[in-house]
């Protein structure tokens, strides 16, 4: 199992019928391979899903429970908003992944979706979605509460993209 991740890439895939798109075999293949994958997807600050790979994911949430406080009213919904939607999944046979029907809304009927891969993560998005972002500088109200509980650090970015 690959503990590091250097991902790079887009990669344009298919929603099927049944909310699944097929991971890539290049993204699979700097995945360390299909085997015993699991990852968890999550909404992304900016209208779009992210995708962790398990290990990830538990790296990522154990800076934030070091960094908030679970008393301070502004940790407490930055940690609601970033868990929400917050589901495991892994790819079957066939390198598919599902994604929870909560989460297949985001993509508000449209079938072409496009996995921008980046350092350990995989962000998903709807490719108007991508092109919005792409052409204007778009902040949302967590992306600006993120910033305002870690003050700007790069941590922030790392979190959840």
């Amino acid at each position: 199992m690959i503990l590091e991740y250097d991902l790079i890439g887009e990669y344009d895939v298919s929603l099927d019928n049944k909310g699944r798109f097929r991971i890539p075999g290049a993204l699979l293949k700097d995945l360390g391979g299909a085997d015993d994958l699991e990852f968890v997807i999550n909404q992304g600050y900016y209208n779009n899903l992210v995708m962790y790979p398990k290990a990830v994911w538990n790296k990522v949430v154990g800076k934030l429970d070091e960094q908030l406080n679970e008393f301070n009213p502004e940790h407490k919904r930055f940690r609601m908003l970033f868990d929400r939607g917050a589901n495991k999944v892994s790819p079957d046979s066939a390198d598919r992944v599902l994604l929870p029907k909560r989460l297949q809304a985001y993509a508000e009927g449209e079938k072409s979706l496009i996995l921008s891969a980046r350092k350990d993560r995989i962000e998903i998005w709807t490719e108007a979605k991508y092109d919005a972002l792409l052409d204007d500088e778009v902040e949302s109200p967590v992306a600006r509460l993120a910033a305002k509980i870690f003050g700007g650090s790069t941590q922030v970015a790392e979190t959840n993209s």
